[in-house]
C-alpha cells in the first residue's frame, strides 16, 4: 500500500502544469558561470545551463540569516536533498564571498533543524517538522557539506557554538540508535511491530527507520548509510579535534565510527556464486540481508563518491558488477535508458540520480559518455532531469520539479568532461 500511495503522489505532480514561480537568488558567479558554459553539442550546453542555476531558484534567505533550500515542488527541506543541491556551489565559494555567505547560510539552518528534532528528515521554512523518518543519511549530509565547505574555503567561521550543539545531537542519536531495541523510543506508524521495525540484532551499526527515498527499511541496518555514516563520523572526529579542539568527542567519533566500519565488514557482506563478495543493500545482524539497490544517494553504487572507499576496490567492483545487471532487482532498460529504479517509484522506471552516480563512479570514459547521452535522451522538453521516467518514453516522469538531480549533473559535467577536480565529502577510513 505504501509504494501504491507514494507512486499515485508521484504520477499526480506529472499532471501539474504550472508551479508558482520562485524569486530565486542572483548570484553573479553562478549565473555567468552558467552563462558563459559553451559546448559543441548544444542540447547539452543548455541543459548543463538550467541545471546549475537550479537551486538558485530553489534556494532563499530566511529573516533570521539562515537560507532554506526547499526540494523542488513540495515545500519543505529535505536536510539530505539540500545539501547535496548546493554542492556545485561549493566550487566557487573559494572565489565569490556571496557563494559562502549562502552556504554558510544553509549549513547554520541545518543546524538548528538537528537540534530540533535529530530524527525528522524533511522541515519547512518556519523550523516545523514536515517528516519525521529517522533517516540515517540526513543526519551524516549536514556534517559532510560543513567539512566539504571548510576544506574547500579554508572557512572554519561556520563551526559556531550553535553547529557543535548539532554535531552532538548527531553522535548521541547515532550512539543510541547502535541498541535500538533497548535505548530508543523511535517509533513511526509505516514501520511494522507497532512501528518499532523488524527486529535486529546488535552489530556495532546503526539502527535506521527510513532509505534515502523516504520508503521504510525491510531491515534496519541500511548498508549504504552505514557506510556514509563512517564518512560523516570520520569528519567529525577531524572537526572536533581540530577545530573544537574537544579529544573527548573526537574520541567518541572516531570509536562510533570504527565499530560501524568492523559491523558493516562483519553483517553488511554476503557471498554471491557469480559476483563473489560483495555489499548487501540492508541487513539485520541476524542473518538475513537484502542484495539489491535503490537510485537514491547514498547508494551501493555510491560508495565512492560518498567516500567511503575506492572506485578500484575489489569488493565495490563485484558489488558494483552486480548492481549494473539484470540479476539486480532494481535495475531497468528500455530503448531510451538503462540504469538503476527505486521501490518509490513506478516499477521499471529509471531515476537520472542513479545514471548520473554511474557516471561519477565509472573509471572508463565511454561509460561516462554513454550515460551522459542517457540523461540527455531522458529530457522530457524542459531540458531538467526528474526523479524517474519511463526508459521507454522520457515523456512519462515524476516530480515536475526536483532540485537534487540537477545539482548532481551539474557536478557529473563539471568533474567527468569540463576537468574539475571533484570535491571529497571526507575521508576513506582504513
Amino acid at each position: 500500500m505504501q509504494r501504491r500511495i507514494s507512486t499515485f503522489f508521484g504520477l499526480l505532480l506529472i499532471a501539474l502544469v504550472a508551479v508558482a514561480p520562485a524569486s530565486g537568488l542572483e548570484i553573479q558567479s553562478i549565473v555567468r558561470a552558467a552563462e558563459q558554459y559553451q559546448n559543441p553539442n548544444a542540447h547539452l550546453q543548455t541543459m548543463f545551463r538550467a541545471a546549475l542555476l537550479d537551486t538558485t531558484k530553489l534556494a532563499e534567505f530566511a529573516p533570521d540569516g539562515t537560507a532554506y533550500v526547499k526540494t523542488g515542488d513540495i515545500p519543505a527541506e529535505w536536510l539530505r536533498d539540500a545539501s547535496a543541491q548546493v554542492r556545485p556551489y561549493l566550487y566557487y565559494a573559494k572565489t565569490d564571498a556571496s557563494v559562502r555567505a549562502l552556504l554558510r547560510a544553509i549549513i547554520a539552518r541545518q543546524a538548528k533543524y538537528v537540534q530540533i528534532d535529530p530524527y525528522a528528515n524533511a522541515f519547512t521554512l518556519d523550523y516545523r517538522v514536515w517528516e519525521e523518518k529517522y533517516e540515517l543519511d540526513s543526519l551524516a549530509y549536514p556534517v559532510t557539506l560543513a567539512w566539504s565547505y571548510w576544506h574547500e574555503t579554508g572557512d572554519a567561521a561556520i563551526f559556531t557554538p550553535d553547529e557543535q550543539k548539532a554535531l552532538d545531537a548527531t553522535l548521541a542519536t547515532m550512539q543510541r540508535e547502535q541498541n535500538h531495541a533497548r535505548d530508543s523510543r523511535y517509533t513511526h506508524r509505516e514501520l511494522v511491530n507497532d512501528g518499532k521495525g523488524r527486529p535486529a540484532g546488535y552489530t556495532g551499526m546503526i539502527w535506521t527507520g527510513f532509505r534515502p527515498s523516504d520508503d521504510a527499511c525491510y531491515y534496519n541496518y541500511l548498508i549504504p548509510s552505514e557506510m556514509f555514516a563512517v564518512v560523516a563520523l570520520g569528519d567529525m572526529e577531524q572537526i572536533e579535534r581540530q577545530v573544537y579542539h574537544d579529544a573527548p568527542k573526537a574520541r567518541a567519533a572516531a570509536l562510533l565510527r570504527d565499530q560501524v566500519r568492523r559491523g558493516i565488514e562483519r553483517y553488511g557482506m554476503v557471498a554471491d556464486k557469480k559476483y563473489g563478495k560483495i555489499y548487501a543493500f540492508e541487513a539485520d545482524g541476524l542473518g538475513n540481508a537484502i542484495v539489491t539497490d535503490d537510485a537514491n544517494i547514498p547508494s551501493l553504487l555510491s560508495a565512492p563518491y560518498i567516500g567511503y572507499t575506492t572506485a578500484g576496490d575489489r569488493y565495490y567492483l563485484n558489488t558494483r558488477a552486480f548492481l549494473l545487471s539484470q540479476d539486480n532487482a532494481s535495475y531497468y532498460s528500455g530503448n531510451f535508458a538503462r540504469g538503476i529504479g527505486s521501490y518509490h517509484t513506478p516499477d521499471h522506471w529509471i531515476w537520472p540520480l542513479a545514471l548520473v552516480m554511474e557516471g561519477l563512479t565509472s573509471g572508463s570514459q565511454t561509460e561516462k559518455q554513454d550515460v551522459l547521452n542517457q540523461l540527455l535522451a531522458s529530457d522530457p522538453g524542459d531540458h531538467l532531469l526528474h526523479e524517474s521516467f519511463d526508459p521507454n518514453d522520457p515523456k512519462r516522469y515524476t516530480r515536475v520539479d526536483f532540485g537534487w538531480p540537477n545539482a548532481l549533473f551539474s557536478e557529473y559535467v563539471m568533474t567527468s568532461f569540463d576537468g574539475v577536480s571533484p570535491i571529497p565529502m571526507g575521508e576513506p577510513s582504513t
